[in-house]
């Protein structure tokens, strides 16, 4: 266990955290708590697990630290903060239901492709447009989740970059064999 697993390994545990948040409202727990302030504890706990993401790739690489555990978490632990955030918004009405089934979709094929990448011993880091996606997402969680004006532009943007990034993708796997 080194420092970046353990970052991945907070953020896995900080995504349902993120969606109690968001889904469980009602929960005696938040004792009638205004649901602005669900709203900032939830993008509290998505921008803390986000600075995670930075961390753990940075240290791992900087630290010399890339582990086969690490490569699995890492990116595991992306799509549980995405998929709490995506479905999350979609249950409080932020988000638009066609925008998260759009990326969902790409984020499941891509992932099944980039395995099938690497059983075949090809590179599946991520692309300069895959890290755009993921920034572009990550802007539109945290709007929707602060439900900022621009947050449905934003969301919109990511949705093109998700396509965009995936397409590369495709196009690495079957054209650049």
């Amino acid at each position: 266990m080194n420092l970046p697993n353990f970052l991945a390994i907070l953020r896995i545990l900080l995504a349902p955290l993120m969606f109690w948040f968001l889904v469980d409202r009602q929960n005696p727990i938040f004792g009638g708590w205004h649901e602005s302030w669900l709203d900032y504890f939830a993008a509290l706990i998505f921008v803390l697990a986000s600075i995670t993401d930075f961390f753990d790739g940075y240290i791992a690489r900087s630290w010399n630290q890339i582990t086969k555990l690490g490569s699995i978490l890492d990116p595991l632990a992306d799509k549980m903060l995405m998929l709490a955030g995506f479905i999350g918004l979609v249950y409080i009405d932020r988000a638009s239901p066609w925008a998260v089934f759009i990326i969902l979709t790409r984020e499941f094929f891509i992932t099944g492709l980039r395995v099938a990448m690497a059983s075949e011993g090809r590179s599946v880091s991520a692309s300069w447009a895959g890290k755009a996606k993921t920034v572009a997402q990550m802007f539109a969680i945290g709007f929707l989740l602060m439900n900022w004006p621009y947050a449905n532009e934003i969301l919109w943007f990511s949705v093109f970059l998700t396509i965009y990034s995936g397409y590369e993708y495709i196009r690495s796997y079957f054209w650049e064999s």
